[in-house]
């Protein structure tokens, strides 16, 4: 039976419908009505950003860190083309976020008369950077294209998604007639291709398993792990795909295919069993990796099958679902001793290599934050040095969706990622930022504070862009542009309310970082990096 409300309740009970249990957002003139409607659902958190490229990036982070999927909320124009680079972090990332917006009145649409935030372009620039974005123009769409919106990115290879409003459809009473959603059901291969995969890879004595993002998208970490240990093979895990597979289990090698210690074991493999991954450039050492023999690749996007390296054999379908599907099909595997043998030598020397690279100050940071923070927890990285020597790579991961990084390799997210996935997972968040990468988001330290989220910001401060700077001196370039002025960082988070401390070496560090965990709510600590041993990419 239908029933009359506003285009923002309809908004609202759609978002209900899908689940959704935490927003993030900007409010504005233009979607008030929009905040009038979700301040009296009992069901929604409303987290205020403050910046609309903060609401879109903790959207995101919220996502990642949960397998939800995310809602940012902001206005138009301005409102909205700030969201736009948390839009496409998170489609590199393929996280399911879901941005409303909103656009002019319609009786102004399509008139250019300078109308206040008028935006025509706004529409394909959302397409731009998202699977599916659209604007309904009646009130009695709404509800069905959130939902239908809300299935689409979050099937298949998840992917952002934009809906803009024009602002008067808001406040206006339209008929509403609520249905129920259902989330479509993890794709499976067929019998025949599963028993086909299933052959070939118990033909395998030398089999090397390689999870990507696709993995932890597909939310089953038990379904990963099971094929894991029936499969018995060394597993590599790309960046994106880290906390798929806890660090300390036996069979994992890291998340740093590209290092040159890899590649004696990838020439020793026959069988290469590749999932949820598209071998994105850094992984596959600029696609440099001989990946071309033997290769059998399993995504739930058929358009990833074979795109930067030929596949002698593939599956479509969901991570989780397929491997456990081909788990039930295959035997159990023994691999050659000698393989799995020199799988732990592999190991053994990308840590020392990570070490190596990192300095033994920078190894012993790595050290303290494992051990000190729970295994239960979320590890969210910014691009910058510390990331790119050792946080990425070296740092472990113990919990399934645990590990988060700015996977366009954007600097500035990690603050506001780290925030959604606090929120939304209640575990103790680490933020691992540069000095200058946090300048671009800093203001979503007062939602840190606002929300009371269980975060860390480490800020690792050199006074500038520390890898543009080794990267104009390895390239013979003139070193430019890349010293900064640099802030109180302390007296930063102390004005915004949160304890903040600055550390000048590996021991001071441990008990600031003691102290910080032990924090309820968040806290900042400023590693003054001019005192520490430098790092080397």
């Amino acid at each position: 039976m239908p029933e009359m409300m506003t285009g923002g309740q309809a908004i609202t009970a759609a978002l209900e419908a899908l689940g959704v249990t935490c927003v993030f957002g900007v409010p504005s003139q233009q979607n008030l009505a929009l905040y009038e409607a979700l301040s009296h659902s009992q069901t929604i958190r409303v987290v205020g950003a403050r910046n609309e490229a903060g609401a879109a990036h903790a959207a995101d982070g919220y996502a990642r860190a949960t397998g939800k999927l995310g809602v940012a909320i902001t206005s138009t124009g301005p409102g909205t083309t700030n969201a736009v680079t948390g839009l496409y972090e998170a489609g590199f990332a393929s996280s399911p976020v879901l941005l409303i917006t909103t656009q002019i009145d319609r009786v102004h649409l399509g008139r250019n008369r300078g109308f206040i935030h008028e935006a025509e372009g706004q529409l394909p620039m959302l397409q731009a950077v998202t699977r599916r974005a659209e604007r309904p123009l009646h009130g009695h769409q709404l509800y069905d294209t959130i939902l239908r919106m809300g299935r689409d990115i979050q099937s298949g290879r998840p992917q952002p998604g934009a809906i803009e409003v024009p602002t008067d459809m808001l406040g206006e009473m339209t008929a509403v007639e609520r249905t129920p959603f259902t989330k479509a059901p993890p794709h499976v291969p067929g019998a025949d291709a599963i028993a086909h995969v299933a052959d070939l890879l118990n033909g395998a004595s030398r089999p090397l398993l390689w999870l990507g993002g696709g993995c932890v998208r597909s939310g089953d970490a038990e379904a990963i792990r099971a094929f894991v240990d029936h499969f018995g093979a060394p597993v590599i895990t790309t960046p994106n795909g880290r906390s798929a597979l806890s660090t300390d289990h036996p069979l994992a090698l890291g998340s740093a295919p590209h290092y040159p210690a890899f590649r004696a074991l990838l020439d020793q493999a026959d069988v290469v069993l590749a999932v949820g991954t598209r071998f994105q450039f850094v992984t596959s050492a600029y696609w440099t990796l001989p990946l071309g023999k033997n290769l059998i690749q399993i995504d739930v996007d058929g358009s990833m099958i074979g795109r930067n390296y030929p596949a002698a054999a593939s599956l479509i379908g969901d991570a989780a679902a397929t491997l456990n599907a081909l788990r039930q099909t295959l035997p159990q595997q023994q691999p050659d001793p000698q393989f799995l043998a020199l799988a732990q030598e592999t190991r053994r020397a990308i840590d020392a290599d990570s070490a190596q690279r990192a300095g033994p100050d920078h190894a012993q940071l790595c050290a303290i934050i494992d051990e000190v923070l729970p295994h239960d927890r979320n590890i969210v990285c910014d691009a910058t040095m510390v990331g790119n020597t050792w946080a990425t790579y070296r740092l472990p991961v113990r919990d399934f969706q645990g590990f988060t990084y700015s996977t366009s390799l954007a600097i500035g997210p990690a603050l506001p990622l780290a925030i959604g996935a606090a929120v939304g997972s209640n575990r103790r968040t680490i933020a691992i930022h540069g000095d200058g990468g946090v300048m671009l988001n800093i203001g979503e330290m007062a939602t840190a504070v606002e929300t009371r989220a269980p975060l860390t910001l480490l800020v690792f401060n050199d006074h500038g862009y520390g890898i543009l700077k080794t990267l104009q001196k390895q390239t013979g370039l003139t070193p430019f542009a890349c010293d900064l002025h640099t802030p109180d960082f302390v007296g930063i988070g102390r004005a915004m309310g949160m304890a903040a401390e600055r550390v000048t070496s590996p021991d001071e560090f441990r008990t600031a970082f003691e102290r910080s965990v032990a924090t309820e709510g968040p806290s900042l600590i400023e590693i003054d990096l001019t005192q520490i041993q430098a790092l080397s990419l």
